[in-house]
């Protein structure tokens, strides 16, 4: 069967990867969602998924030699997750490139964060079985590198009601409390006020769509304050 000849939009895709395919049909079919037809981009999802978080926690590891294994595990879970993986996917404007069936199309399938990431997944699986091991990694690195440079400390990557929690035990101190003190606003768009409390009485409020996002906010007020050495 002769190859074949690849739209504009995946030739570009495939060029800002640095990656020339041996067999484009590799990269068309990562760039097939599965309401297209049965010839889809599923089975290239799962390859990528697994060649992305090895690359990224081999890269990691070699970065970040200080940072424990719950530091890592959690700095390759922000790059490793739907968003990020979407937001590199429009960097190339994968999007483009996308087949989709007709329903997927009309409403914006293109667009959608989780089918772009699961493309992005399934082109770098395609990379992988046409140029191998390594020029998938070098693909990889070279969308990933600003990403991986920018990264902040792994303790930051821990939610404020975690980070307060191990601050205070830290100190030999209670954990603190949580309290619901208020709720507002019509069933679909309530609005939380959380009272977050420690045990010699100082106290932060915050408002949240949920209980659990007041509770957060409220803990990042707490530790503002804590750590900004007004405790």
């Amino acid at each position: 069967m002769n190859a074949p000849e690849l739209p504009r939009a995946m030739r570009q895709v495939a060029a800002q990867l640095g990656h020339d395919f041996s067999d484009p049909r590799l990269l068309q079919r990562a760039c097939t969602h599965r309401s297209f037809g049965a010839d889809n981009n599923e089975r290239l999802e799962f390859l990528g998924d697994a060649l992305i978080g090895l690359v990224v926690a081999a890269a990691l590891h070699e970065a970040r030699p200080q940072t424990h294994e719950g530091g890592l595990s959690r700095l390759r879970a922000s790059l490793v997750c739907e968003a990020s993986l979407a937001k590199l996917a429009k960097k190339l404007a994968l999007g483009d490139a996308l087949r989709l069936g007709e329903g997927e199309l009309k409403s914006g399938g293109f667009r959608r964060d989780s089918i772009l990431s699961d493309a992005l997944e399934a082109v770098f699986g395609a990379i992988y079985l046409d140029g191998g091991f390594d020029a998938a990694r070098r693909a990889c690195l070279g969308l990933f590198d600003t990403l991986l440079h920018e990264l902040p400390d792994a303790r930051s990557l821990k939610d404020p009601k975690t980070r307060l929690q191990e601050l205070l035990q830290a100190r030999g101190e209670p954990v603190p409390g949580y309290e619901v003190v208020g709720e507002s606003g019509p069933p679909h768009a309530r609005c939380f006020a959380v009272v977050c409390r420690l045990a010699d009485g100082m106290q932060c409020e915050a408002d949240g769509s949920s209980r659990r996002k007041a509770e957060q906010e409220a803990a990042a007020y707490m530790l503002t304050k804590l750590e900004g050495g007004n405790a």
